[in-house]
C-alpha cells in the first residue's frame, strides 16, 4: 500500500474530534426563541409566520397557492357577507388571537358584539368563528393542539377544511367541548356564528366562482 493511500486512511484523534464535533452541531435543531407574549408581539413584524406556544416562538410554513385560494375565497364570501349585515369583522394570516397561546388562524370573524376584543395587532379573547385550512404539515397541530385550544379558549364555530382530501369538517362548542355539525365533501352548512351564513362546500374543491355564490348568498 502507498504512502499516499496510507495517509488517506488516518484521522489524528484532533481531527477526529473537531469532525465529531462538527457533525455533531450540525444534527442539532437551533435552540427555540423564548420570549414573553409581550415580547413576541414587539418582535414580530407584518409578515412574520409565526404563533407564540408555550413561551416559544414557533415558525409556520408559507402557504401553498391553493391554500391562498381557499382562504381568500372565503374571506371574499364572508367579509361581503358580514358588511352588508353589519355582523361584525373578519380577518386574515397574519393576524393574532390570544387564548392561553398566541395564534394565527388562516381567518377568523368577530362578531359586533364582541369587537372590544379586537386590538391593533391581535384578538384579545375567542373570535366568535375560526377556520383552518389544513395542509400535510398542520394537519396534526390543526386536529391536535388547536383543536383543543380553541375548545378551551371558548371559541363557538371551528371549521378544519382539507382541500387534499376534499373533505370538510365544521364544530360547535358544546358544554366546553367540539360536537359535529356537519362533514363532508358536498352539502350545505350553516353556520351559527355567522347569522344567516351558508356554504356550499362543493364550492371549496372546483375552482371558486366568488360572484356566483355571492349570488347564490343574495349578497349581489
Amino acid at each position: 500500500m502507498s504512502a499516499v493511500s496510507q495517509s488517506t486512511r488516518y484521522i489524528s484523534p484532533a481531527l477526529r474530534q473537531q469532525l465529531f464535533e462538527a457533525l455533531s452541531t450540525a444534527s442539532e435543531a437551533p435552540a427555540p426563541l423564548r420570549m414573553t407574549y409581550e415580547e413576541f408581539l414587539a418582535w414580530a413584524d407584518e409578515d412574520t409566520l409565526a404563533e407564540w406556544v408555550d413561551g416559544e416562538v414557533v415558525m409556520t410554513t408559507p402557504a401553498s397557492d391553493r391554500h391562498q385560494d381557499l382562504v381568500g375565497f372565503l374571506e371574499s364570501l364572508l367579509r361581503l357577507y358580514v358588511e352588508e349585515h353589519e355582523l361584525g369583522v373578519v380577518r386574515i394570516a397574519p393576524f393574532q388571537v390570544k387564548l392561553e397561546q398566541g395564534r394565527e388562524p388562516d381567518l377568523i370573524f368577530i362578531a359586533r358584539e364582541h369587537l372590544a376584543r379586537l386590538q391593533e395587532n391581535r384578538v384579545e379573547g375567542p373570535p366568535d368563528l375560526v377556520v383552518e385550512i389544513v395542509s400535510p404539515k398542520s394537519v396534526a397541530r390543526d386536529r391536535g393542539e388547536k383543536f383543543y385550544e380553541y375548545a378551551q379558549g371558548g371559541v363557538p364555530e371551528y371549521w378544519l377544511i382539507d382541500p387534499q382530501a376534499r373533505w370538510a369538517e365544521f364544530y360547535r362548542l358544546k358544554e366546553g367541548y367540539y360536537r359535529p355539525a356537519f362533514s363532508g365533501e358536498a352539502g350545505i352548512y350553516r353556520s351559527e356564528a355567522v347569522a344567516g351564513f351558508w356554504l356550499r362546500v362543493e364550492w371549496l374543491w372546483g375552482p371558486p366562482r366568488v360572484l356566483q355564490a355571492l349570488r347564490d348568498l343574495q349578497v349581489i
